[in-house]
C-alpha cells in the first residue's frame, strides 16, 4: 500500500490512538512467519448462505433503508481473489449497535448487525443490509460518525486480516471525520467510499451500492486507523 494511504497509529485527532498506538519500535517477525502454519481457518461453524443477509433471520422485518453491499475483493494487478471471508458489522438505521449500547437511539430487534460470506471465483461478495445511521460519539466536542460499514477480509492471499470501514458517498459528515482523515491524502480516503450503482440496485426493493476490496499494491485500500 502506499505510504501516503496507509493511516498512522497515532493520530492525535482520532483520541482512542493516542492509547492504543505502539510507544516503541515494532518487532520484525520473519518473512515466512505468517506461512508457517496451515490456514486460514474460519472457525468451526461452516459460512451459510443466508449469513449474508443483515435482514433476515428474525421475526419482523427491520426497520431503515434496505440496501445491497456488492464488490469484489482484489490483489494488486486486479486479479480477482476467491475464497476469502468476508465481514461486516454495523450501526442499525438510527444508528446504535446493539442493545447494550449506551446511545439513546431506538435498539431493532429485526436487524443482526452483523454478517458474513465467502468470495467467489471472481472474487465477488454481496450482503443485504440496512443503511446505518450516524451516531454521536466522545472523540470530541459534538463529535458524530457518518454512516459506516466495518468490513474484515480475510483468506489464503492475507497473512493477517484486513480491517477497514466502508462510507457512502454525499455524507456532509466526511469531512469532519477523524477516522476517516488519518488517511493522509485524499485519494486514499475517497478509496473507503462505495459509489452508487443503479445497476445493483433492485427495483422496489434495495438500493445498491458498489465497493471493491484491494488487498495490496498503488490501489490497496487503507485500513482501519
Amino acid at each position: 500500500m502506499p505510504e501516503e494511504y496507509e493511516p498512522p497509529y497515532l493520530h492525535p485527532e482520532y483520541r482512542s490512538t493516542v492509547l492504543r498506538a505502539p510507544a516503541l519500535p515494532l518487532v520484525r517477525l520473519p518473512e515466512d512467519w505468517f506461512h508457517a502454519s496451515p490456514g486460514p481457518a474460519f472457525g468451526r461453524v461452516p459460512v451459510g448462505a443466508g449469513d449474508a443477509d443483515l435482514t433476515g433471520g428474525r421475526r419482523g422485518e427491520p426497520l431503515g433503508e434496505r440496501i445491497i453491499v456488492s464488490g469484489r475483493v482484489l490483489d494488486g494487478d486486479g486479479r480477482p481473489v476467491a475464497d476469502t471471508l468476508v465481514e461486516v458489522w454495523q450501526a442499525n438505521a438510527a444508528g446504535r449497535y446493539f442493545e447494550g449500547d449506551d446511545h439513546p437511539a431506538p435498539f431493532d430487534p429485526n436487524f443482526t448487525g452483523a454478517g458474513r460470506c465467502v468470495t467467489d471465483g471472481e472474487g465477488r461478495y454481496r450482503f443485504l443490509t440496512i443503511k446505518p445511521g450516524a451516531y454521536p460519539w466522545q472523540n470530541h466536542h459534538n463529535a458524530w460518525r457518518p454512516a459506516h460499514i466495518h468490513f474484515s477480509v480475510f483468506g489464503p492471499d492475507l497473512g493477517s486480516r484486513l480491517v477497514t470501514q466502508m462510507y457512502f458517498p454525499g455524507d456532509p459528515l466526511l469531512s469532519l471525520d477523524p477516522v476517516l482523515q488519518s488517511v493522509p491524502d485524499q485519494r486514499g480516503r475517497d478509496l473507503l467510499v462505495a459509489s452508487f450503482d443503479p445497476e445493483l440496485t433492485e427495483p422496489i426493493w434495495a438500493l445498491g451500492y458498489r465497493w471493491d476490496i484491494v488487498i495490496r499494491g498503488h490501489a490497496a485500500t487503507p485500513r482501519e486507523a
